[in-house]
């Protein structure tokens, strides 16, 4: 049978099933039996029943549309984020549309007024500009990655792991001092663990060490004028010392490395440094960084499933209220390369 042609009367025919029920199955599925479902599904395969995914949208206003606000793109860690976002498709069956908020919090809400007119299903929110109390009061599935969490469900590193296990790699990497190089963050975010973990460690192992915490800039050129600066700070400040460098991301790592390779044509052997992420630059670099992964993979699916589960339990007949908030904790993996010992 041609599959343009395959309508609900051909399929209520086949089954012996009426066309509401047909309809039910379509738009209501859990109000059918699991043994009449599986009959319907048979069907659908014996006629090649073709889809047309509009007609179901505007008959139950459930679009298989998920929203995703995210920062920016120049750092590697968010394009590689939303890279696996978008392959859960093939797992998950949703699609997305993507927005880029730039640093505006008003952007950001023109942005969710804008999905919501899309009939989106559920949000994963990478962004940091809108509070989480805010983006719970839309009521509607959502999930954060690596931001302020404290009225929603999310997914993150364990930060303070991460930060952890960089600084032991350096120590053992006999550096005279340490420095973590990073944005300002409130202790409510997840990244603030890599703050916290680097000063515990270097605290508890007596090791001389620095915070340089300030604004690294919104684009590369800002990042490199940022990185430049910083690395003519410690030129005075720490002259003939083994410098060990925990710095935010790989982006802002590959940023420094190429700095010191333009003075010396190598990495000299006053510095080694680690970054975080493990985003392709990481491997790409001039010379391939030591990282912390942050199984970049493995949180998108996990931000992915933990949202699906939610908007399933909403087209449910009686949906269970979540009671409680769900924050999944990812552990990171050191990977050492060549800018460590």
């Amino acid at each position: 049978m041609d599959k343009k042609k395959v309508t609900f009367s051909d399929i209520a025919k086949y089954t012996n099933f009426s066309k509401t029920t047909i309809s039910r199955y379509f738009n209501n599925p859990d109000s059918l039996t699991v043994k009449n479902q599986d009959i319907i599904a048979q069907a659908l395969i014996d006629l090649g029943y073709q889809k047309n995914k509009l007609a179901k949208v505007l008959a139950n206003g459930k679009s298989e549309f998920v929203g995703i606000i995210i920062p920016n793109l120049y750092l590697h860690y968010y394009a590689e984020m939303l890279n696996q976002i978008l392959n859960t498709y093939k797992v998950f069956g949703y699609k997305f549309l993507v927005f880029v908020s730039r640093g505006s919090a008003e952007t950001e809400r023109e942005y969710i007024q804008e999905l919501l007119a899309y009939k989106i299903e559920g949000m994963i929110i990478l962004s940091h500009y809108i509070p989480s109390k805010e983006l719970a009061s839309y009521n509607l599935p959502i999930v954060t990655i690596e931001r302020e969490d404290q009225y929603v469900s999310s997914v993150n590193t364990d930060n303070y792991m991460g930060a952890v296990q960089a600084t032991s790699l350096l120590i053992k990497n006999n550096c005279d001092v340490l420095v973590h190089i990073n944005s300002v963050f409130s202790k409510h975010t997840p990244s603030y663990g890599r703050i916290q973990g680097f000063k515990d460690t270097c605290t508890e192992n007596g090791i001389r060490h620095e915070l340089i915490l300030r604004d690294l800039g919104h684009s590369p050129q800002e990042i490199h004028k940022n990185m430049s600066e910083i690395y003519e700070r410690l030129k005075i400040t720490y002259p003939n010392q083994k410098k060990g460098l925990f710095i935010a991301t790989d982006t802002h790592a590959n940023s420094m490395l190429n700095i010191i390779f333009r003075e010396y044509g190598a990495l000299s052997d006053e510095y080694r440094i680690i970054g975080f992420d493990d985003s392709p630059i990481a491997k790409q670099s001039i010379l391939p960084i030591s990282t912390i992964g942050q199984q970049i993979d493995k949180i998108a699916y996990e931000a992915m499933e933990l949202l699906v589960t939610q908007m399933d339990e909403r087209k449910k007949r009686r949906p269970t209220p979540q009671v409680e908030l769900i924050h999944k904790k990812i552990t990171p993996v050191l990977i050492r390369r060549e800018t460590t010992e």
